[in-house]
This record gives C-alpha cells, sequence and structure tokens, in this order.
C-alpha cells in the first residue's frame, strides 16, 4: 500500500513581481545527502536564488535549504551552489540569452516529482521598471473588482 505523500512546491512569490519571465525551463537539481530531506520537510526558500554559468554549466546560487533536524556531522550546508541539469541544447540557448543586456536566470519554484526527484523550475527574465510594477498591480486590482461586482 502506497501512501499518498503531500504536494511539495515551493515558490519564488518576489520574481514575478520582480521580473518579466521570457521563456521557462524545468531543472533537474544535484542535492547531496540530507537536502532532499529538508526539501520533502519544505523547508527550503528561493526569494535571493538565481543561476549562473561556469564552464558551460549552469548552478543556482543563494538558493536555501535549511539543515536537516535529524542530520549528523554530514549534513549539507544551507547556501551551497547547487549544478542544475539540463540537456546540452537547452543550456546552449540560455547561455547565449543570457549575455544579452539585462537579461537574468531567476528561479520560479522547486517541486518534486511523482518519482520523488526534486525539480527547479527556472526563467529567463528581464527586470521591470517601477512603471510596469504598477501597471501590474492596477491590472490586478481592476480584475479583482470586476470579480467582486460578478459576484454580487
Amino acid at each position: 500500500m502506497k501512501t499518498e505523500q503531500q504536494k511539495i512546491d515551493i515558490r519564488n512569490k518576489k520574481a514575478s513581481f520582480e521580473y518579466e519571465f521570457l521563456e521557462r525551463y524545468t531543472a533537474g537539481i544535484k542535492l547531496v545527502g540530507t537536502e532532499i530531506k529538508s526539501i520533502r520537510a519544505g523547508k527550503a526558500n528561493l526569494s535571493d536564488a538565481y543561476c549562473y554559468f561556469v564552464n558551460g554549466e549552469l548552478y543556482v546560487k543563494n538558493m536555501h535549504v535549511a539543515e536537516y533536524d535529524w542530520g549528523t556531522c554530514n549534513n549539507h550546508e544551507p547556501r551551497r551552489e547547487r549544478k542544475l541539469l539540463l540537456n546540452k541544447k537547452e543550456l546552449d540557448k540560455l547561455y547565449k540569452k543570457s549575455q544579452d543586456k539585462g537579461l537574468t536566470i531567476v528561479c520560479i519554484s522547486l517541486w518534486i516529482n511523482e518519482r520523488g526527484l526534486a525539480k527547479l523550475d527556472i526563467a529567463l527574465a528581464r527586470g521591470k521598471k517601477q512603471f510596469d510594477k504598477r501597471e501590474d498591480l492596477k491590472r490586478k486590482d481592476a480584475s479583482r473588482e470586476m470579480d467582486r461586482a460578478m459576484k454580487q
């Protein structure tokens, strides 16, 4: 009998407010030891996480995965750099586009698939200007008001 696992979906809520997403990708993460146990417990934070290239490989920096509570001296370092796993074609495409001025690669969400593997949704993004952020807030407020009016 299989027990139903809880759904793990850790989101970077600040990213959609700060950036405009141009392209999205799903990448695997190379984890060590107790990191996957902490992620399954929901103890990860993507708020300051971003991706960068080193020797043609993509790494995520500033992704915080809390130390595992029952870990021993072999526990992992919370803010270490983790390698992302994408195929060569995707890596080449991302590298070429990330070299353009004003584009960066940000982390959107961290989740666990049906096989129990940790996946990270990343996006090629352009930073929003202040007036773009205000426009988004106005649009959200207007849609919220219309929804309220429709319910009444």
